[in-house]
């Protein structure tokens, strides 16, 4: 069974033909793995299917999502590879039950890898507003009753800077603290 992170780079790329052809689902993955294995046809990941077949069925509800948080961007005019990244994410963090942290940052890895740095902080800011607005993508972050509990403190996580300074005073590096108030 492939890693979750190969996974989604492949229901990504699935997504990006879906997008394209605009043919229907199930021949955009018969489409990918051809291509993809020629001469050997291998066990179909059932993750990738899941994610690419639940992100086509909710599309219509994910692009609205998206374009009210895409501030001063129609959906049709942003760039093809981005609108899949936060199209897989939104399903994954609504639909899926995927915590928001973790659906985020594979997101921002995927933006990383396929797209460019101005990607990955649109798609970071779109996940984000997304996240803050949706009470079941913020619920899901919360431990549930199969992980250990995490002992819960009134006490805020603050982290301090401090910047050193070089002979000729200008910072070089810094070292960060990290500790409760």
């Amino acid at each position: 069974m492939p890693s979750r992170r190969r996974s989604r780079q492949r229901a990504l790329q699935i997504l990006f033909l879906w997008d394209t052809r605009r043919q229907p689902v199930d021949e955009a993955i018969d489409a990918y793995y051809d291509t993809l294995y020629s001469e050997e046809s291998p066990a179909r990941d059932p993750f990738v299917a899941d994610l690419v077949r639940g992100t086509v069925e909710h599309a219509a509800a994910i692009d609205e999502q998206i374009a009210k948080h895409a501030q001063h961007w129609r959906m049709e005019r942003m760039p093809v590879v981005d609108r899949n990244i936060l199209r897989l994410a939104v399903f994954e963090m609504i639909h899926a039950g995927t915590p928001a942290a973790i659906t985020i940052d594979e997101a921002l890895e995927l933006a990383r890898k396929f797209s460019n740095e101005e990607s990955v902080q649109f798609v970071n800011g779109v996940l984000d507003a997304i996240r803050r607005e949706t009470p079941s993508a913020c619920d899901s972050d919360a431990p549930d009753s199969r992980s250990p509990s995490v002992p819960r403190t009134s006490k805020q996580l603050s982290r301090v800077y401090f910047p050193l300074r070089t002979d000729s005073g200008w910072p070089k590096s810094g070292v960060a603290f990290m500790f409760y108030r």
